[in-house]
């Protein structure tokens, strides 16, 4: 079928005029017959067994029975009536109730015929009743175009309020069926439909609509999230492709004398295996003529600005100049503060540039950026303002990307004549699944393996009961010289009550950590920036041994002699908060350790969050359990939920069709870069289509 009549308006099916129309827009985004077409079924019923009413249990099921109607009443209740009908089949009788509409329902119901009715029942006063029942004559439900085992399509409660069921939902699918014959053109090419034995386009279709028998329908559903994923990955690899044929980058032919000094006399420890194999990808994508698009994933504590900095050492040793822009103040003077050593003694030009740079030095920043003596900046989005303008910036670094928003990255881009080499840095381990579909345009290294010398930390979970011998193992460690952190949840919507349990706990603390024996610093969000920070330079000078905080303190706090971090009600944080917190300590060569505290009342999700963490360290898993428990949008947070807008996969459940998909879309364009061969015009096709009416491919930064 062309897909032009699957674009006519959604107006324009039968039986659905234009207040249903409008409702279904507002309520579901349902435009067009193609976006119905693609409104699936949350579940299915099984409509082929009929149940008959002595045989009931008492047990809420929907069941589908089929009787008479012997007799109907209107009776008065407190507020308004209620329609009764008693409907009996050969075994016994049950009542029939109705709330709603009894005028229309009353004019309807015929008595003395047979009828199937459908619903949930509901035991009371030594019988059962049935409020609402779906029902329609016997000899109407064996002609109906139907399955046995029936749809249920997503709903909401403004859809249900004005009459729009899931019985009229379903005489809305059925027409669509028949105004356009059910005749849909298949998306797929042959060699793809013969190798994983799928089902054709049109048949899919219709048994995930109406499945014949559970059998089809699991290959309906197959074949649909399949194809749905493959087009995603498609788009995805498609789009890396022309990118590095179209956009060219600069070529970084020569590893010079600033990378060699350095990578000999300067560094301070022996890179890790999994360090040098990702610096190796990275000169391999600046020396050939394409950008560099790439994605840098590793753990708190792996090693990512080291690689960041001898990365910028090829731009430098080119010709060209580097940035690194970091979402916060407190990270961007961390990365300056650490990398300035190293550049001093390879005689490197470095600045630092926030909200805060005085306006003199930002001057002299412009200045020296736009002649060519700055060699790199470092900064937050302050880099983006259109002031700053440099002489050639080759390599842009972006740290914790999920931070920025992708016009935000557009204009780093626009800084130079051509656009720079882009390498986007995450301390938070995206699971692959996530990162095939997000990120699937970026090549993606990642960073396994923690610096030699660095101990695990141990983590333990402890209930409030154990409180004093927690207190008692604070004193052990204070005593060989070491710093604790205190973490309270910070959690917006109460920060009163916030305020509250961090100065409770903070007196508590101070009672049994008393002056002057012991010092204690506190941060939260409600101080100024320089109380804060003053605060911080007393913890990370030594002069206190314990930091209490809200979670302030999650991105950019390193002091390696913190070996103990506590975080109180554990259970109110989500995994990779937790695990981002435990990565401020076992930075030192001493062992660490994590205590989640909580009370005894855990929900299971919360228990299965606490249990992760005792039992591992690795980021990748953690962020897996996570992934299962919150649900993709949650994890990518506001910016990107949006991309994975799926209407049939689902990327956590579905991850073996997802690695399918990908593999089968880049084995097609290994063969046929282009889709240029005549056995995958199909695919050109769809391809064409999917991106001229959907939205789905605008979404990739």
């Amino acid at each position: 079928m062309n897909s032009n009549i699957l674009q006519t308006p959604i107006d324009y099916l039968k039986g659905v005029g234009p207040n249903r129309a409008d409702l279904l827009r507002k309520e579901l985004g349902i435009h067009t017959y193609q976006d119905l077409i693609n409104l699936f079924p949350n579940r299915y019923l099984d409509r082929t067994k009929y149940y008959k009413i002595k045989s009931l249990q008492r047990n809420n099921a929907e069941v589908q029975i089929i009787g008479q109607i012997t007799r109907i009443q209107e009776v008065t209740q407190k507020r308004g009536k209620r329609l009764v009908a008693t409907f009996q089949d050969d075994t016994g009788t049950m009542e029939l109730v109705w709330f709603r509409g009894q005028k229309w329902i009353k004019e309807n119901l015929k008595t003395n015929k047979p009828y199937v009715i459908f619903g949930k029942t509901n035991w009371y006063n030594g019988k059962f009743s049935m409020p609402h029942p779906d029902m329609e004559l016997q000899e109407t439900h064996e002609k109906n175009l139907r399955s046995s085992m029936q749809a249920i399509y997503p709903s909401t409660e403004k859809l249900s309020n004005k009459g729009i069921t899931n019985r009229v939902m379903t005489k809305i699918m059925q027409q669509l069926f028949l105004e356009t014959k059910g005749n849909f053109s298949e998306t797929l090419n042959q060699k793809l439909l013969k190798d994983l034995n799928l089902i054709p386009k049109k048949e899919a279709l219709f048994n995930a609509h109406f499945p014949k028998n559970q059998e089809l329908l699991s290959r309906a559903q197959f074949r649909l999230k399949f194809e749905e994923l493959f087009y995603i990955q498609l788009q995805l690899i498609l789009k890396n492709l022309i990118h590095k044929s179209k956009i060219k980058g600069f070529p970084f032919k020569k590893v010079g004398n600033h990378f060699n000094t350095f990578f000999k006399d300067h560094l301070p420890f022996e890179l890790t295996n999994a360090q040098k194999r990702v610096i190796k990808e990275i000169r391999n994508d600046l020396g050939s003529n394409a950008q560099m698009n790439r994605l840098l994933q590793g753990d708190v504590g792996s090693g990512k600005t080291i690689v960041a900095l001898m990365s910028m050492f090829i731009a430098i040793d080119n010709g060209f100049q580097a940035c690194l822009m970091a979402p916060t103040e407190i990270l961007s003077v961390q990365h300056y503060n650490g990398l300035s050593e190293y550049c001093k003694s390879l005689n490197i030009n470095i600045k630092l540039l926030t909200g805060s740079t005085k306006t003199s030095s930002r001057r002299e920043i412009h200045e020296s950026l736009e002649n060519g003596e700055l060699n790199i900046l470092i900064g937050t989005h302050a880099l983006l303002e259109d002031k700053v303008k440099f002489k050639n910036l080759g390599l842009a670094i972006i740290d914790e990307q999920h931070r920025f928003g992708v016009a935000q990255r557009s204009k780093l881009w626009k800084k130079n004549s051509s656009p720079p080499h882009i390498l986007v840095m995450t301390a938070t381990p995206i699971p692959r699944t996530l990162a095939m579909s997000v990120y699937g345009d970026l090549d993606i290294s990642i960073i396994d393996e923690l610096p030699p010398g660095r101990k695990s930390i141990k983590t333990v979970h402890r209930y409030d009961k154990n409180r004093l011998n927690v207190f008692k193992f604070i004193r052990d460690e204070i005593a060989k010289g070491r710093q604790v952190y205190i973490v309270y949840p910070l959690i917006q919507e109460s920060s009163a009550m916030d305020y509250k349990d961090l100065m409770d706990g903070y007196e508590s603390i101070s009672r049994d950590f008393p002056m002057p024996e012991y010092q204690i610093s506190i941060v939260h969000g409600k101080m100024k920036p320089a109380d804060k920070d003053f605060e911080m330079q007393r913890f990370i000078k030594g002069e206190t041994q314990i930091m209490v905080a809200t979670t302030v303190i999650e991105v950019g706090v390193n002091v390696p002699n913190a070996s103990v971090m506590i975080i109180e009600s554990a259970e109110r944080f989500g995994l990779s908060q937790l695990h981002q917190l435990r990565g401020r300590v076992g930075r030192g060569a001493e062992q660490s350790y994590c205590i989640l505290m909580t009370s005894h009342k855990l929900s299971n999700d919360s228990k299965t969050r606490l249990e992760t963490m005792v039992r591992t360290n690795d980021g990748f898993e953690i962020a897996e359990v996570d992934l299962k428990l919150r649900g993709p949008g949650d994890i990518m947070g506001t910016q990107q939920s949006g991309v994975l807008n799926l209407k049939i996969a689902d990327i956590i459940k579905d991850k073996d069709i997802l690695q399918h998909a990908r593999h089968q879309a880049q084995q097609l364009l290994k063969l046929d870069p282009s889709l240029s061969h005549s056995e995958n015009k199909v695919i050109l096709e769809t391809y064409r289509q999917l991106s001229k009416y959907k939205n789905i491919w605008n979404y990739i930064s």
